[in-house]
């Protein structure tokens, strides 16, 4: 294990996002990589080259060896990384089983827009041990009008196709994605979601900081909005009997009940999880881009660097030291444990506090987390 500078032992990485293609074929309106203030994309290899597919693989299989991990997750991302067609990412698999050592497993995922899938390309991957997540924002044509290609034309005709072939694969499907959007109805975007029979939902707050807000709610000024609409989306998942999970939920209770997180979303678990561009650089992961140029890098790459290395990097080292790296604001807050001060990107102020603020969804945060405690307490 590696010692960081703080005295404490760190928790090795065990999720390893691999970009496939640094593009995409969809323009979505809201979108922080491609729209965002970091444009290191621009400069990357639109395809993974096979040198660097091959050398994540022996860095990845390097890590789990030295910590001795007995299982890692792997998620193959881009851009859109079905557009390198099915053979990369069966390659970057392939390689990794073969590079592993014994007594680890791996668990795939590809997280895709759904466009370009098809029944052949779901079975091919499916076949090879894959799961496939969807990134929608309703069930509805005019819930996903802001995933429109490069011409503006919707990509709801294409993804409502690979949804229902998904729905009849289900040990493929992995569960949608989803970006609140606050000018929406909850209860339309959760029930439309619900219907398309996803195991599992995660509703991400949109990337956003002190230095570039989120979206205001139209109409009256609302203090918690986003609170407010993710306690609607709860009460409809509560009361409403079998239905998918929904993680930032789940994330929620377990905390309450005294369980570590698993997501960066919220709790002060470390985070276990890095990216391997194009090119072969090592990232920490993509919400930073939403902050500033250059927030994501590290400055080493899987031909010159072990993730070991990466681990004592200050940028992971700093998402890695618990109540430590928060402001005094969220230090002395009652709910510090369930929070954690929110996703990191989401404390940033451009100046000297940097990241050492509360998330700038503090208020609907601490709305919803005593919403669910009131539930929660109420049916104990």
């Amino acid at each position: 294990m590696v010692a960081l500078e703080t005295g404490r032992t760190t928790v090795p990485f065990r999720q390893f996002v691999l970009k496939m293609h640094s593009r995409c074929n969809l323009a979505c309106t809201y979108c922080y990589i491609y729209a965002g203030p970091d444009r290191s994309w621009r400069a990357r290899p639109r395809l993974v080259p096979t040198a660097t597919l091959r050398q994540s693989a022996l860095r990845i299989a390097e890590h789990a060896r030295a910590h001795r991990l007995r299982e890692i997750r792997i998620d193959l991302h881009g851009g859109e990384p079905l557009l390198t067609g099915p053979g990369p990412l069966l390659d970057q698999a392939a390689a990794l089983r073969a590079a592993l050592p014994a007594g680890c497993t791996a668990e795939f995922g590809v997280q895709t827009n759904g466009t370009l899938l098809t029944p052949e390309l779901i079975d091919t991957l499916g076949a090879a041990g894959f799961r496939l997540g969807l990134s929608l924002d309703g069930g509805t044509p005019g819930l996903n009008h802001r995933r429109v290609d490069h011409a503006g034309r919707p990509s709801w005709p294409a993804v409502s196709r690979a949804v229902r072939m998904l729905a009849d694969r289900p040990g493929v499907f992995a569960g949608i994605l989803s970006t609140i959007d606050i000018t929406t109805d909850p209860a339309e975007v959760y029930g439309s979601l619900r219907a398309l029979g996803p195991p599992v939902l995660d509703f991400l707050l949109p990337h956003a900081n002190w230095s570039s807000p989120p979206p205001a709610p139209l109409g009256p000024a609302r203090r918690t909005p986003y609170g407010d609409w993710l306690c609607t989306v709860f009460d409809l998942w509560w009361d409403g009997g079998p239905g998918p999970r929904v993680r930032l939920f789940t994330e929620i209770i377990g905390l309450l009940l005294g369980r570590p997180s698993s997501s960066e979303a919220v709790g002060l678990s470390p985070v276990v999880a890095l990216v391997v561009d194009t090119d072969g650089a090592i990232e920490q992961v993509d919400s930073l881009k939403s902050t500033y140029e250059g927030a994501a890098a590290t400055g080493l790459d899987v031909f010159h660097h072990s993730f070991d290395e990466a681990l004592a990097h200050p940028g992971m080292a700093a998402r890695r030291r618990g109540p430590d790296a928060l402001g005094a604001q969220c230090r002395s807050c009652a709910l510090m444990r369930v929070c954690g001060g929110g996703n990191y990107a989401h404390r940033y102020r451009a100046g000297p506090s940097g990241f050492a603020n509360p998330s700038v969804y503090c208020a609907d945060l601490e709305r919803l987390i005593r919403h669910i405690a009131a539930r929660l307490a109420a049916a104990m």
